[in-house]
């Protein structure tokens, strides 16, 4: 089979350095598809004759580089022939490996990744929660699509991530992919990790991440105001399964729990606690971290609702718990019924725990971060920022102060 292969030598004017000179790339297109290898040559914008692809001139410098364009052109038809012998198709992929000298023992970005995959697969269960997983299954199939945007190859190697590939691959995260920034930044991380293992493996010799910056940007949580709460405790739905939703997200609201950590829970995580009331005892999957948690009446009573159903016993669970899919597009329904505008989904009970469950009732804000089972008080601190009516009585508590100190002046002049 015959294919069509051509050679070019280029400047890419966009890393031009800060003494002025401007790398030389080979540029190497087989059937449509190209590669672009450094030649770690460098010239003078000056001296570059574009239509030839050379350095102009006759000076020794204008040799030394031309002689060796020269080589690597002679190259590249030396491996074509060498892959015809071998009865392999010449590709992008082969003819890299080749050039690059990792024929048969490159280090490839998509291996990478998948094998970090393929372990934590393994793990999952023990060190990582699936929805972990998942996302670094997204990352990768991001990555994959990436280059095949970019580059119109399948894998590459690692060597040649650098950091022009990082600001790249977000912008294409953010323009193709249509991500938020906040999803953008936790791909470009899932990818980081890949990075760091080539890094400690000794496969990559500089950190391509050096200089990158992105930032989180803090989102608005929603959560249910005390009204909406005591409406939807008191709402009748007349129907066993947005009854069971509804009384599962309400759980979650007097006690902080995510969907996942709910619904893992057994009779085994209630135990008495220091102060011999009854306790939540259990990990977060999230992190791993302890969550311990006095349980309120409202949640000892969805409890006891619930203790001698037969589903739940027979999954020896606390609950016979519904898929979080599922679990959402009730909620979504139990919203309307109940008058609630806000888009209902099962973590907004998480949030609702935090604000106006214990800390618009004046629970500490380090209880309050010790229940969540957050590694870092910083994280329940975004909590706290938006509870305008605990800064309004902060503030009105402040007022008064101000105002006996005024007229106690006033007394005393008087």
């Amino acid at each position: 089979m015959r294919y069509r292969l051509s050679i070019l030598f280029f400047v890419k004017r966009s890393k031009t350095t800060k003494e002025g000179l401007i790398p030389i790339y080979l540029r190497v297109t087989i059937e449509g598809q190209r590669i672009e290898i450094s030649t770690k040559r460098y010239v003078h914008e000056s001296k570059w004759s574009v239509d030839s692809g050379r350095m102009k001139g006759h000076s020794e410098e204008a040799r030394s580089i031309n002689s060796y364009l020269d080589l690597l052109r002679g190259k590249v038809y030396d491996y074509q022939q060498e892959l015809i012998r071998e009865g392999k198709p010449i590709t992008v992929d082969l003819m890299r490996n080749k050039l690059l000298g990792t024929d048969g023992k490159q280090r490839s970005l998509i291996k990478i990744f998948q094998d970090h995959n393929n372990r934590m697969e393994d793990l999952v269960g023990d060190e990582f929660a699936p929805g972990t997983l998942e996302r670094y299954k997204t990352a990768l199939k991001h990555t994959v699509d990436f280059l095949d945007w970019k580059f119109n190859v399948s894998d590459m190697d690692i060597r040649n991530v650098d950091h022009a590939f990082i600001t790249e691959y977000e912008f294409y995260l953010r323009s193709v992919c249509k991500c938020s920034n906040n999803t953008a930044v936790k791909y470009i991380k899932n990818f980081g990790k890949i990075i760091r293992i080539c890094i400690a493996n000794g496969w990559l010799d500089r950190n391509p991440f050096v200089n990158y910056k992105a930032k989180v940007k803090e989102v608005e949580r929603v959560y249910l105001s005390e009204e909406e709460l005591q409406g939807l405790m008191k709402k009748d739905f007349r129907n066993e399964r947005l009854d069971l939703v509804r009384d599962i997200f309400l759980f979650s609201c007097f006690t902080g729990l995510a969907y996942v950590d709910v619904k893992k829970l057994t009779l085994h995580n209630i135990s008495t606690g220091i102060d011999g009331e009854k306790w939540i005892f259990t990990h977060r999957t999230k992190t791993e971290t302890p969550s311990n948690i006095p349980l309120l009446p409202s949640s000892l009573a969805i409890i006891d609702k619930y203790k001698n159903n037969p589903q739940a016993i027979n999954k020896g669970c606390l609950f016979p718990i519904l898929s979080n899919q599922k679990m959402n597009a009730y909620l979504k329904e139990i919203a309307a019924l109940s008058g609630i505008e806000k888009e209902l989904t099962f973590h907004i009970a998480r949030h609702t725990f935090a604000t106006t469950v214990t800390l618009n009732n004046n629970v500490p804000i380090e209880s309050v971060s010790k229940m969540l089972g957050h590694k870092n008080l910083r994280t329940t601190q975004h909590y706290a920022k938006i509870l305008d009516k605990k800064v309004s009585e902060d503030m009105k508590a402040l007022k008064e102060k101000f105002s006996l100190k005024a007229n106690s002046r006033k007394s005393k002049l008087g």
